[in-house]
């Protein structure tokens, strides 16, 4: 396995060459492949290596998603082009921003400018995205492209629209630190001042900037968070919406790697209001939309039917620990990486007073059930199999116990019992354990088991749990908890158990919707 390699590295100063950088990574032959492991309802790219999603935009009556791409594992790209009108079926379109020599374009976002703001016409579609210029690490800047077909072809402006003036200047070790962090622009409309705001990530604060047009983009201010354990920012997402009761609230998030301070290494976000020049944080410590793994570059946008309450998200299912291993669909497919399936984000009031987002899966996949089987319920002392198997699938389940101290479920059991993926409870945690499966590289610890926090004293969990060829997603409690796993299952593995360690436990509701492929 190997760690800690990212396109954030490549470039330390001109010269350093993507290719010779990463060039144990390229793709095994096609030849030698195997049957097909290709997840059946998450967008994978057609071949090489998918990375960061970019926020889509709504034209030509659907949503246009780009993404990082590559031709070979971990390395240097541009962004492709993938389209879809319900966020669980994606048409690949194909290379929309090049990669050119020393230039590779990094995450950004994409706006539609609806009212002319930037100049370029009533409707185009503006992107800002981070590129090193001169292939210099520490001028990395923001580049802005528009398109005027709906965002099918881009033309880009030749100088950066926002300067690393950090970049310029820096000499001494922390400065250069700082400097090499200006990355992942993401734009959002103030309607209330009638003004561009962007979030730009740095080392260790967020910068915002507003702009009148999209070209000319001043500073406001920097979002610090006082805890710098939690790592830097990455792909920075700002947003205002309506929570249930009614109320307004922007929110700011950011993908952030907390693990030396045991927290995820997913999606972080912070509630609060933006006055025009800063924003001012409900409390500065961050909530967490996913406590798995591999659920980083997270991206967030408006749904087209209630765009003021309810948000859609995907993410990258991968972590930088170990990004640029090879996996096995490599060798059967072809490919490396897919994203998330699209959620439905909502605010709502806590009981505590805060705000948090509640997550549920994206309505849409229930058109993609190709068989609905209620099971029994059935009570546990030990392990029970279930007389249902299947690669693809939604298990939607309540379990409540009493005495029992471990309880759950196996996902992804291959007919002797020997791999699998177990999802469960214990003390006071709610985990998702892909250690026994081992087909992706995970046998070391502690990538294995991820945790979410749970009352110790809680007695029953409602579970969705989302199996694909090469992740599980769990989402607990309506929403309130969401833990998303990359795992790997072997061809064969397929089986689903019960378990209850401790006592009995009952398993009631039980429902498996298998789902169908989305192309």
């Amino acid at each position: 396995m190997t760690h800690n390699i990212s396109r954030r590295t490549v470039l330390h100063g001109a010269g350093l060459g993507a290719v010779a950088l990463f060039a144990h990574g390229g793709m095994p032959a096609a030849a030698h492949a195997q049957s097909s492991l290709r997840a059946v309802y998450h967008m994978t790219p057609p071949s090489g290596w998918l990375c960061d999603p970019q926020r889509p935009v709504f034209t030509r009556g659907a949503f246009q998603l780009y993404y990082l791409h590559s031709g070979q594992n971990n390395g240097q790209g541009g962004w492709d082009h993938a389209t879809t009108s319900d966020g669980v079926s994606f048409v690949h379109h194909g290379v929309v921003m090049p990669l050119q020599p020393d230039f590779p374009v990094w995450s950004g976002s994409a706006v539609v400018d609806t009212a002319n703001t930037a100049g370029f016409g009533a409707g185009a579609v503006i992107a800002l995205a981070t590129q090193p210029t001169d292939g210099v690490r520490k001028y990395q800047e923001q580049y802005l492209y528009w398109s005027t077909d709906g965002g099918y072809t881009f033309t880009a402006l030749a100088d950066p629209v926002i300067l690393n003036a950090d970049g310029r200047t820096a000499t001494e070790p922390a400065e250069i630190e700082n400097a090499e962090w200006f990355r992942d622009p993401k734009i959002h409309w103030d309607a209330v001042r009638g003004e561009w705001v962007c979030v730009i990530g740095r080392a260790r604060y967020a910068a915002l900037y507003t702009s009148p047009n999209l070209r000319d983009w001043q500073w406001a201010s920097n979002f610090d968070y006082p805890n710098h354990a939690l790592g830097g920012i990455e792909c920075p997402d700002l947003f205002e919406m309506a929570a249930g009761d009614g109320t307004r609230h922007w929110v700011l998030g950011a993908s952030m790697d907390a693990y030396s301070v045991g927290l995820p290494m997913t999606y972080a976000y912070w509630t609060g209001t933006w006055n025009g020049v800063a924003f001012i944080a409900d409390s500065l410590t961050p909530q967490w939309l996913d406590w798995g793994w591999d659920w980083y570059a997270a991206v967030t946008w408006p749904s087209a039917e209630a765009p003021e309450t309810k948000r859609l998200a995907i993410a990258w299912m991968n972590n930088w620990k170990y990004a640029a291993r090879d996996v096995p669909t490599d060798a059967s497919d072809g490919y490396n990486g897919q994203n998330s399936i699209v959620r439905e984000l909502r605010l709502e009031r806590q009981a505590g007073g805060w705000y948090s987002l509640l997550s549920t899966p994206v309505e849409a996949l229930s058109r993609y059930v190709t068989t609905t089987t209620a099971l029994p319920d059935r009570t546990v002392n030990g392990s029970s199999v279930l007389p249902w198997s299947g690669r693809a699938y939604e298990l939607e389940l309540d379990i409540s116990w009493d005495a029992a101290t471990n309880v759950g479920v196996s996902v992804g059991r291959s007919s002797d019992g020997q791999r699998h993926t177990n999802v469960g409870k214990y003390g006071d945690e709610l985990y998702v354990d892909r250690g026994p499966s081992d087909q992706g590289g995970y046998s070391l610890a502690p990538y294995t088991r991820a945790a979410a926090p749970i009352d110790a004293n809680a007695r029953s969990v409602h579970l969705r749990i989302f199996v694909d060829t090469q992740s599980v997603e769990v989402f607990v409690n309506a929403g309130h908890t969401v833990l998303s796993q990359q795992v790997h299952f072997a061809d064969g593995d397929t089986g689903i158990s019960f378990y209850a360690v401790g006592g009995p436990a009952d398993f009631t509701g039980i429902t498996v919707r298998g789902l169908g492929g989305t192309s």
